[in-house]
């Protein structure tokens, strides 16, 4: 059973705005650095590993800064970016909930299986990042393995340690820059 920190990539301009990242390589902003070397000094002593991360830009420099203080390198996996969007990204919130009402309301009665047009279900990324940790743990069965990665990534993750649907994801996604511990086996 490999234990795993789970982190939120620091924030990003979008984030303060209401925005959808998607897989749209966002960089953090100031305060999301700020973020990611407090969650570094906090780790220390941690003993990881390995950190893995998104290769997107926002998670990839979160676990840079984390690696700088732990002395790991940091291994790209594409399988742990955040959900494709599709034609939702880079739009606010209330502009998606407004110029795709019945969709969204889809999406709300089964968040599993509805897809934002030319996206990725919340169902296919749970397949994604579900392999690509069974891979990580095959590597790592009885360590300490840091994981970077993005909001709803990561809710898929606590779904499947908490036993639970991944159905409530959204209700599941973490603060960023935040370590939530699991054991994956």
């Amino acid at each position: 059973m490999s234990h795993l920190c789970l982190v939120r990539h620091g924030q990003t301009d979008w984030n303060i705005e209401g925005r959808y990242h998607g897989q749209s390589d966002i960089p953090l902003n100031e305060n999301g650095r700020a973020q990611a070397h407090l969650l570094a000094q906090q780790l220390i002593g941690q003993s990881f590993a390995a950190i893995y991360s998104s290769d997107l830009h926002r998670a990839r420099e979160t676990a840079e800064i984390i690696a700088r203080v732990s002395h790991l390198p940091v291994s790209l996996e594409s399988r742990l970016r955040e959900i494709d969007q599709g034609e939702w990204e880079g739009q606010l919130v209330e502009e998606i909930k407004a110029r795709y009402a019945g969709l969204w309301q889809e999406r709300i009665v089964d968040p599993i299986n509805v897809r934002p047009p030319n996206g990725e279900t919340v169902g296919e990324v749970a397949t994604r990042v579900y392999t690509a940790l069974d891979d990580i743990a095959r590597l790592y069965p009885v360590s300490k393995v840091l994981i970077s990665s993005h909001g709803l990534t990561l809710a898929t993750i606590i779904c499947k340690v908490r036993g639970i649907s991944i159905g409530q994801a959204y209700t599941l996604i973490p603060g960023n820059a935040e370590p939530i511990w699991v054991d994956w086996e």
